[in-house]
């Protein structure tokens, strides 16, 4: 048992030295958070594809729920990941964005944001966005 937890720790520290937050052109992550904002909380989704050393583009979808409403917002984001810029510790990143979108009462949806990633292992991390909503969860890489 002893040696199967040492393999384990041994495993976790390993994967964890080669974790990066943002790699560049051809980045992909999906973020997975709970939301909240003024007028209710919710769920959100958001997938993020790197363009470039700096910038990525993405798509999302949030569902909010209230006592008086229920929406959804449709939208396209773009972001700056300024992890590499300012020599961040890899598996640490901020980025601030901009996200543009449908929303359920025939509006459209436009905010900045300012974001916050860190992953524990290669594949597995943390996020945070603040900006128009706040939002925190889960992030993947793939």
């Amino acid at each position: 048992m002893k040696k199967l937890c040492l393999l384990l720790t041994v495993l976790l520290i390993s994967s964890a030295v080669f974790a990066q937050s943002y790699n560049g052109k051809g980045d992909k992550k999906i973020n997975f958070g709970y939301e909240f904002y003024g007028y209710g909380n919710g769920v959100s989704a958001t997938f993020d594809y790197g363009i470039s050393d700096l910038f990525s583009v993405g798509l999302g979808g949030a569902y909010y729920f209230s006592n008086d409403d229920n929406n959804y917002f449709f939208f396209a984001r773009t972001a700056i990941h300024l992890g590499e810029l300012f020599d961040f510790n890899q598996r640490f990143d901020i980025y601030p964005g901009v996200d543009i979108g449908y929303l359920q009462r025939n509006d459209i949806g436009f905010g900045g944001y300012l974001g916050f990633r860190f992953f524990f292992t290669e594949k597995i991390g943390i996020f945070a966005e603040f900006g128009n909503t706040g939002k925190a969860g889960l992030s993947f890489t793939f």
